[in-house]
């Protein structure tokens, strides 16, 4: 039967590589009824609301998305969609892939790194506000909950895919309760989920050195919300950045898969936009559903197009002559 999936295609670039990663999922055979909602600064315009009732209403109805690019104010405006999304729905867990692609090449090989980072929490979750004109308070929000979730979770991600180790960034010698609430919590799951899968602790700022200094010493990283932000993007940057890197928002009972870069309103409109991310993140969905066969035709064949060296059909921020459409077309020609 087929799966319905709430599909919005977002700002910016969105539209472009939203209509890419369709063409291709459909192209490989996927079992799925797209269902396309408004939501972003476009919507507002149309639906008077930047994340209209019927989008959160087609997500509570079918638990799955798939999500294109939004634009969040710097600065000012409203808040981040993002963010009101993974609340909304209690999507705890974001999974970051970060692996080297054939035929792209970068200053390493072989990368294969998994960032897990808890989603609801922290200083990532925008409470604050102005005490006093010019005095700013940001809080940072630490749960035992949140903290013992977030590690279960990441814990039976690597037993079940066969991960060697976790290693949990923080800063627990300076934020000693909330950053060593996070380290309890990741230290009793792996009491429970036994000597199996290594465990290792690294203080965030000398962790990030190593990685830039040797990748391959890591397998899975485990961090708390802010930090596992900007740590996801520092380790998609060891293997071609934002444009080539997937993501996914998994609460229980419900999943967003995006394309963690911005909209780059800058090249809209203009068949420059690599539709990669959002194409890796479908192939996360698919194998989230189950639909494995499928996301395994997809995955061999954008491997294939990089591999194949054809500037004509990559797009210019990883090397090539072509654009969205060229790229989406000779995936779909691989497959």
């Amino acid at each position: 039967m087929a799966r319905t999936v709430c599909l919005i295609p977002g700002d910016g670039i969105g539209p472009e590589v939203t209509r890419a990663t369709r063409q291709v999922v459909d192209a490989a055979g996927a079992e799925l009824d797209w269902l396309e909602l408004p939501a972003g600064a476009g919507a507002a315009e149309e639906h008077g609301d930047v994340l209209p009732q019927q989008t959160l209403e087609a997500i509570e109805e079918h638990r799955l998305a798939l999500k294109g690019p939004l634009t969040t104010p710097i600065g000012k405006g409203f808040t981040s969609l993002n963010v009101r999304l993974r609340k909304h729905f209690n999507l705890y867990a974001a999974i970051r892939p970060v692996r080297s692609i054939p035929g792209l090449k970068t200053r390493f090989d072989d990368v294969e790194i998994i960032v897990i980072r808890e989603n609801t929490e922290g200083l990532y979750s925008g409470l604050e506000h102005e005490v006093i004109p010019d005095v700013v308070e940001s809080m940072k929000v630490t749960t035992r909950t949140g903290c013992e979730r977030i590690a279960r979770f990441a814990f039976q991600y690597a037993r079940e895919r066969q991960r060697k180790s976790v290693t949990v960034f923080h800063k627990a010698n300076i934020m000693k309760l909330s950053d060593g609430l996070f380290l309890d919590c990741a230290r009793k799951m792996h009491r429970e989920f036994g000597s199996s899968i290594e465990y290792n602790e690294m203080i965030i700022d000398a962790g990030c050195m190593e990685i830039v200094k040797d990748p391959s010493r890591f397998d899975m990283l485990l961090l708390e919300n802010y930090n596992g932000d900007v740590v996801s993007d520092l380790c998609a940057g060891l293997v071609g950045g934002l444009g080539v890197t997937p993501g996914a928002n998994i609460g229980d009972d419900c999943a967003i898969f995006e394309a963690v870069h911005g909209s780059a309103p800058d090249i809209a409109g203009q068949n420059k936009a690599n539709p990669m991310a959002l194409l890796m993140s479908a192939v996360m969905m698919l194998n989230h559903i189950d639909q494995r066969p499928v996301a395994d035709r997809i995955k061999k064949a954008y491997n294939a197009v990089f591999s194949s060296g054809d500037l004509d059909a990559l797009t210019p921020d990883v090397g090539g002559r072509g654009g969205t459409r060229e790229f989406a077309d000779a995936i779909c020609r691989a497959i």
